[in-house]
């Protein structure tokens, strides 16, 4: 079974972890990782342009240092950037040093005090030290664009779940091209319709 909502005890259990924002605000955090990727990134943006929406996109050092020109664009269309390490490393499969180098590496390239670690897999342990530079992100709606097995219609309709103040995952790489250029359009109309306007993450 696909858990499309963060369970209300992820939260209790690394409260010094961002999962989501004040419903107050009325509006929903759109975020990308992976990127950026050159096809795939440009199309994003251009969607993202034409519908007036900003996002944050979680950002590979090593796609950041070769497509620098994206990540301007990314910064001087209002969007926000954060670190998603530089290799995308398992944070469950590499030490503490290995991981935080990684880190460090990545921001050589990618100019931001936010953080998502891939896979969502960080040991309490890294947690505290990269604290001391960055807002840890995680999310309150995972979309499962990545997983081919899980249907885009299913996903549509886990979207409708969707409430302010949520912090949305999505991808920008080429496991998910096609899907996400059928996912994003209805995503953002889901979004929308429900009167919810679309905020970018703060560092």
């Amino acid at each position: 079974m696909k858990i499309f909502r963060t369970p209300i005890y992820f939260p209790w259990f690394f409260p010094r972890r961002r999962w989501g924002f004040s419903s107050a605000v009325n509006s929903v955090f759109l975020t990308f990782d992976d990127g950026p990727t050159p096809e795939l990134t440009n199309w994003i943006l251009e969607v993202l342009g034409r519908e007036q929406i900003k996002a944050t996109f979680f950002c590979v050092g090593s796609n950041a240092k070769a497509h620098p020109e994206l990540m301007q664009r990314m910064v001087q269309e209002g969007h926000a950037i954060g670190n998603h390490t530089m290799r995308h490393e398992k944070g469950t499969k590499v030490s503490k040093k290995e991981y935080i180098q990684s880190i460090r590496e990545a921001s050589k390239y990618i100019d931001s005090k936010l953080f998502r670690p891939p896979y969502g897999r960080l040991p309490m342990v890294f947690g505290r030290t990269i604290r001391k530079n960055y807002q840890i992100i995680m999310w309150s709606w995972l979309s499962y664009d990545y997983d081919k097995t899980v249907p885009i219609t299913q996903i549509i309709e886990e979207a409708h779940r969707i409430k302010p103040g949520d912090v949305l995952i999505v991808h920008d790489n080429e496991k998910v091209k096609d899907r996400i250029k059928v996912l994003l359009p209805q995503l953002i109309k889901i979004i929308r319709e429900k009167g919810l306007n679309f905020a970018v993450i703060s560092d």
